[in-house]
């Protein structure tokens, strides 16, 4: 293979690489696909039953944040029954959209 044709190789498969490693989000879709999000993460003060906690506002939170932890519960690095369970429906693409929509919100 001549050093030119090996360059472009490597090229190409770095574009492809680092194109499709981070998808945009759709806000608009997110902020549908947050309506049962709310349930719990939109009620000031709210706590959970058990374990014994305050649940966190997510509104405003840093986009990466939520991909990893919505990526966590999916995988099962993360554990929490609620959310192990929300975030096991969820494609990738669902995850990038809510975080777009969550991360654009003014925090509360």
């Amino acid at each position: 293979m001549t050093r030119s044709l090996l360059l472009a190789t490597l090229t190409a498969a770095a574009l492809m690489t680092f194109g499709s490693a981070h998808a945009e989000g759709n806000k608009a879709n997110g902020k549908t696909l947050v309506y049962t999000c709310a349930g719990c993460h939109g009620v000031p003060g709210y706590e959970n039953a058990y374990p014994n906690y305050r649940v966190p506002k997510i509104a405003g939170q840093n986009e990466q944040y939520l991909i990893n932890a919505l990526n966590g519960y999916k995988t099962g690095k993360r554990k929490h029954p609620t959310m192990d369970a929300q975030a096991e429906s969820l494609t990738e693409q669902n995850i990038q959209d809510i975080a777009a929509y969550l991360s654009s919100l003014a925090k509360k």
